[in-house]
């Protein structure tokens, strides 16, 4: 009898499906992604230590029309920023630095380098500004000398400690602080002490030369038209990026992380889900992002050219799920959506969105705010909080964003004739505002 019980409570989780069932639903979410938004890539969701769903989906190379796989690789864009965090606090742990270390103590160049501590590199309130690709997506004679010189001139965005600004200037900082302080490349460390302790055999980190069996190419869009990825430097452009894995070994990551003392201690995992700022940044990680659907999240997302990838762990639920895509695809939607299903909310498959011409004199109704969403009208055309987004019309009451059909919004009237709310679904999932200012 107890055999039974336990089996039971294996196959019907917190949110009310049987494992079957849910497996079904997030599969025909995912199909639907793939037949109308043509995702590429692959999918992995868990809970606890059960696999409730993995699939791949479209093409690895476009140009041989090579499938993707359950273990094709990825690069992770910025998913790579939490192996840099927990690389920093096993060597805190191990007495190899401390957090508290000014930038000054490793790199004598950066002003104000002594006010800059590791940190508060971390957790994005250093000053340093936002990147550097105008090198590693250009150059090909880079040293790592020059580099840090052209770094130190980057001007501050404030006085360290003051304020917050993502910047992968902090963790490309950070990766070569790895190397000074363990004497291994990047890569190096992170094979011996992160990749194989969690047994992530499939994982590493991007070179300019070798070659990685199973490595998907990756593709954007430019002026609607899929092309290929352009140069990157992988010599410079890591720490903040940088690492390839594939959806089954991110979920050993997933459990070594969370769920065990492998690769930290509870101390320093403490430290590292701890929100810091108002933009809830911990150590390569989002605590509690606004996405979370009330749920404990610990999260971060990635985008780089072709490369978008989403890793989310709800911690309370032991949920995890992970989208990773080598062709622009919204992996973060996705994700949310997927997370949606998990927790029992009614999420709209996707639909193929076609614009519709309509008298655009119903516009005047809808302009306004609802709740932190603006309605904007301009030259007989509805926007999107900006001038930037188009809301384009598939019926004279609903619309979907020209820059991402996995938003739609709908318009309805009160007994009396007037809008009054706005029906947004984000990747499927509702939400409703009310009107608060408008016409």
């Amino acid at each position: 009898m107890k055999s039974g019980l336990t089996l039971i409570a294996l196959l019907v989780f917190t949110f009310g499906y049987s494992q079957k069932e849910l497996n079904t639903k997030l599969e025909q979410y995912m199909d639907a992604q793939f037949a109308f938004n043509d995702f590429s890539g692959t999918v992995l969701v868990s809970k606890n230590d059960s696999i409730v769903f993995k699939k791949a989906y479209g093409f690895a190379d476009y140009e041989w029309k090579v499938k993707n796989e359950i273990d094709s690789k990825f690069s992770l864009a910025s998913v790579s920023k939490q192996f840099t965090a927990v690389a920093i606090l096993q060597l805190a742990e191990n007495k190899k630095l401390s957090l508290d270390d000014p930038l000054s103590k490793y790199f004598a160049v950066f002003p104000k380098g002594d006010k800059i501590t590791l940190k508060m590199m971390l957790t994005h309130n250093s000053g340093l500004e936002m990147d550097y690709d105008e090198l590693y997506l250009t150059k090909t004679d880079l040293d790592k000398d020059s580099v840090y010189t052209y770094l130190a001139k980057k001007p501050l965005l404030f006085e360290p400690g003051t304020s917050t600004a993502y910047s992968n200037i902090g963790y490309y900082l950070l990766a070569r602080i790895i190397e000074k302080v363990s004497g291994q490349s990047y890569s190096a460390y992170l094979k011996q002490n992160l990749f194989h302790k969690a047994k992530m055999y499939h994982s590493g980190v991007s070179t300019n030369d070798v070659i990685v069996d199973k490595m998907t190419h990756r593709y954007y869009f430019n002026d609607n038209k899929l092309v290929k990825n352009p140069y990157i430097n992988w010599n410079f452009n890591l720490g903040h990026d940088g690492v390839y894995s594939n959806v089954e070994d991110l979920n050993l990551w997933n459990k070594a992380l969370f769920e065990s003392q492998t690769l930290i201690s509870e101390e320093s995992k403490k430290k590292m889900f701890t929100s810091y700022n108002e933009q809830n940044f911990g150590f390569g990680v989002i605590v509690n992002p606004f996405y979370n659907q009330n749920h404990q999240l610990i999260a971060h997302d990635g985008g780089f050219f072709g490369a978008m990838t989403s890793f989310n762990k709800f911690t309370e639920d032991k949920v995890f799920i992970t989208v990773l895509s080598n062709n622009q695809s919204k992996s973060y939607y996705i994700a949310y959506g997927l997370a949606g299903i998990c927790f029992g909310k009614e999420v709209e498959l996707p639909y193929k969105h076609i614009e519709k011409v309509i008298d655009t004199k119903v516009y005047d109704q809808y302009i306004g705010d609802y709740g932190d969403i603006k309605i904007l009208k301009k030259d007989n055309k509805l926007y999107y909080n900006d001038y930037n987004i188009e809301l384009l019309p598939e019926s004279p009451t609903k619309f979907f964003r020209s820059d991402n059909n996995n938003t739609t919004l709908e318009f309805f009237k009160n007994k009396k004739g007037k809008i009054t709310q706005l029906e947004i679904k984000k990747a499927g999932i509702k939400e409703i505002k009310n009107k608060t200012k408008g016409v």
